[in-house]
This record gives structure tokens, sequence and C-alpha cells, in this order.
């Protein structure tokens, strides 16, 4: 990849914003040169193109089939001395606003009242009650949940879970006019600023000194998932793998449905493995990329990384990922934030490979139509703080559901369920208008419930709705 050189008016913009975010004092110096580093990697315009020719399909020996990874010993020492190597990491930087929740999304009440944090420390003290080990968690928060997880975190203070956290780097938005910091125009809330991404958990885990504290310790891999993802739970034969193969990297991928033609996806490209984003492909092979016939796998964004790999990598500042421009309007300003993805870093880490998992490794909490799967019958919760699929659902796939806009904060959508309804038989629910579920409802096959414009639609309790369309009580 060439890196272009700066025009006369970039070399300018660049230096003005050199001097401009110098006195930005809420930022560190590492947060400074990282940002200044990530705006020149955008001005030289060093995007990479991918050459659609070239792209191959990973062969077995890169994506590796899960059954075909080798299975653990049954001794628990060695069950033991694998634990003893790993950390946890969940990426805990996002707000729950879009679900209607303030705070970090991650406390949330998912089932039972227990939050996604709390399952997560449920799990991994199961963990270590079991094997004696001590698997530590590390959350990265970001600059929008650092206040509140720290009081969050307090609870689990009588576990037996090491809790660490760190945030991740704090950098202003830019001013699309004028390229100028958002936060030198007088903006000086949290608005003038953004996290740039979860690429950044790399620098940002070695710039907390984090990294080191663990290596200290013998740690050796961290596996990084997002905080909401239910499936993201710790698998010793995929941790097993990558020490037995001296893989620095590892992805975990599963088999698309067409809920999920706009993930990323893994390709072999000039001897190496990388992914491949639906922005990077020129538009005229988006269908191309978007067909489950070609790219078969996406990216779950669960991540098993080789801790001294990351040191190594950051220090040469090895790891430029594809940067993401995120345009915003902050009080009617334009402005531009830039990300990267940590999934993009694949392709600068030795051996790395990706694993193709069940599904079950991938069942994220995006709205509250995941919430209603997740509480319904389809899944139950148990001590140890694992969701696990309920097998009297023969169909591998869950259901399709679609919520109107009724139900898209939490609150909403619980005030509007007397109970969740079974829904094992169901193939898709589809709700729109002003509905109320009774308890003990029964939905299978497709269902579509349509309340009439301003007229209030209450499903009574114990009904059963089967292969049904339902526009008022009439046809109940």
């Amino acid at each position: 990849m060439a890196t272009a050189t700066l025009s006369p008016a970039d070399s300018e913009k660049l230096t003005n914003l050199k001097s401009a975010v110098a006195s930005l004092n809420q930022i560190s110096d590492n947060e400074k040169y990282g940002f200044i580093n990530l705006v020149t990697r955008y001005l030289s315009g060093e995007a990479q193109h991918v050459e659609w020719s070239k792209i191959q399909t990973p062969t077995d020996d890169v994506v590796v089939p899960y059954d075909k990874l080798a299975p653990l010993s049954e001794d628990p020492t060695e069950t033991k001395k694998l634990l003893d190597k790993l950390v946890v990491l969940k990426l805990n930087g996002g707000l729950g606003t879009t679900m209607g929740c303030t705070g970090p999304k991650s406390v949330i009440e998912v089932r039972n009242g227990l939050t996604f944090l709390d399952l997560i420390v449920r799990q991994i003290e199961a963990l270590n009650t079991k094997y004696g080990c001590s698997v530590p968690l590390l959350l990265m928060n970001s600059f929008n949940t650092h206040d509140d997880t720290l009081k969050i975190v307090q609870k689990y203070s009588n576990s037996n879970i090491e809790i660490h956290t760190f945030n991740q780097s704090q950098y202003p938005r830019l001013v699309v006019e004028d390229f100028a910091p958002l936060p030198c125009k007088g903006n000086a809330g949290k608005d003038g600023w953004n996290p740039p991404g979860h690429g950044d958990v790399f620098p940002a885990l070695m710039n907390s000194g984090k990294l080191d504290v663990l290596t200290s310790k013998g740690k050796e891999y961290v596996f990084v998932a997002n905080s909401d993802n239910l499936g993201a739970v710790v698998d010793l034969k995929i941790l097993n793998h990558l020490i037995q193969n001296k893989n620095e990297y590892c992805m975990e991928v599963t088999p698309k449905t067409l809920a999920d033609v706009k993930g990323g996806t893994l390709i072999s490209y000039e001897g190496k493995v990388q992914l491949l984003e639906i922005a990077q492909v020129p538009d005229q092979y988006v269908n191309e990329f978007k067909s489950i016939e070609k790219f078969k796998i996406f990216n779950t964004n669960n991540l098993w990384v080789n801790l001294k790999a990351i040191k190594r990598l950051v220090e040469a500042d090895a790891l430029k990922m594809e940067i993401i421009p995120n345009p915003k309007e902050v009080d009617g300003i334009k402005v531009l934030q830039l990300e990267t993805a940590a999934g993009a870093a694949i392709r600068f880490f030795d051996r790395a490979i990706g694993a193709n998992v069940p599904r079950s490794r991938f069942l994220p909490v995006k709205a509250s139509s995941d919430l209603l799967l997740v509480q319904s019958d389809l899944y139950t919760l148990t001590d140890d703080g694992y969701v696990i699929r309920n097998p009297a659902r023969t169909n591998p796939s869950n259901p399709s559901i679609e919520l109107g806009p009724e139900f898209k904060k939490v609150a909403n959508f619980l005030s509007r369920f007397k109970s969740i309804p079974s829904i094992i038989e169901l193939d898709s629910l589809k709700v729109t208008g002003d509905v109320y579920f009774g308890a003990g409802i029964t939905l299978k096959g497709k269902v579509n419930v349509a309340a009439k414009s301003g007229v209030k639609l209450e499903i009574p309790d114990g009904a059963v709705l089967a292969n049904k369309d339902v526009n008022g009580p009439e046809d109940l």
C-alpha cells in the first residue's frame, strides 16, 4: 500500500490541526499522537482498494471448521493450565441509548433481572471456582461509560474475579468546514469528542499499562468480544488450538444467513487472510458480496489475540487498519469522526486464522426484538450465567421478529408484554401499532399483528396465534 504524499492544502490543514490539538488539555500525549497519526493517514488517502480478481475463498487451513479443532484433554489440571493463560476483555464503550436506556449498554437487564455484565461475571466466576484458576475480566470503557462502570463494578467486589477497567482513547471530532477540532470551537461537552472505534483496543490496552501487568502474570491470550453478545463465552477448544499452532490472532466467523448479508467476511488476499467489509467493496460487486453462495461466513467480532504480539505491533506502529470515516452533525455543525475496527487488524498478525464456529456463539442483543428472543422459552439461563438454546426447537435458525417503534425502548417493550409469549414454533412475527400482549400466549408459524391507527389492540391471556394475521379483536 503506497502512502500518498499530502497536497500543500492538506499539509497546512495538518499543521494547523497539530497546534490546535496540542492545546487540548483533556487528553493525554498518547491520545494526541494517535489522533494526529490517524488524521495523517486519512488525509494521505491510503485507503486500501481491493482488486476483486485477487480475492480468494480461504481454505480450511486458514478458516478452520470448528469440528476440526483438536479435542480437549479431560484432565482438569490441563484445563487449568489453559485458563491460566487467558484474559477476557469485553468492549464496554457503548451506551444503551438506542434501546431507550441511560448508562452503559451492558447494564440492561437481559433475563431474570440479570444484566449482560452480571452474566459475564457469573460465567468467569464459575470457571475460576471449578478449576481453581484466576481468569481476569477487563472492561474497555469509553469516556461515555467510564464513570458509571466504575460504580457498577463495585457490586462484584466480593467475587473471586479480578476486574480491571481501562478507557479507550478520546479523540476530538473534526469540523468538516475548516478541519479544526470541535472542542476548540467552544464545544466543551462530550459532544466535541468521539471514541475511535474498537480498533483502538490494541493501543488502549497497551497505553493503559494493563497489557504489561497481565503478561508479567503469565497471561498469553486475550479473548475480546462485544459485551452485548450473549454467545461470546470462553471456549477452550479455540484457545488450545491457538496455543498449539502458535496463531497470534483468531477471528470467529459463522455461516451467513439472509440477516447477516452486510457483515464483514474473511478472504485470502495476496497470501494473507484479511477482513473484507462492505464499505471496501466496489459498487458493481456489492450484490456479489451480499450473496451467501460466494461469501459464506461473517465476522462475529469474537477475537482471540496474543498479548505479546499486540505489544510488538503497537510499539512498531504497525496496526494500520482501514479508516472508517463516520460523518455526524452536532448542533447543526457537520463533523467527522475517524474510527477503526479490531477485526481489520487480522492481516498484521503472524499465522492469523479464522475459526468457523456454530451460530450459538453469536447472539447479540441490539434491539428489543432480540430481547424478546432471549427472554422467551427459546432460551434457558443456567446458574453459571450461560444462555442456552432450547433443543425443543428443531429449526436451526431463530424466528425473524420485527417490532414497531412502540416497542423500541426497553421500558415500553416490557410494558407491552404481561409475559413473554412461547415462540418455540414461531417462524416470523411482525407487530405494528399500539399492541399489548397478555400472559401465556403462544405464537406459531407466521404471525402478523397490525393494530389500526389510533386503536389499542390487546391480545388476550392464553391466546394461541398460529399462521395468523390479526388486525383487530374480531380476528382473535
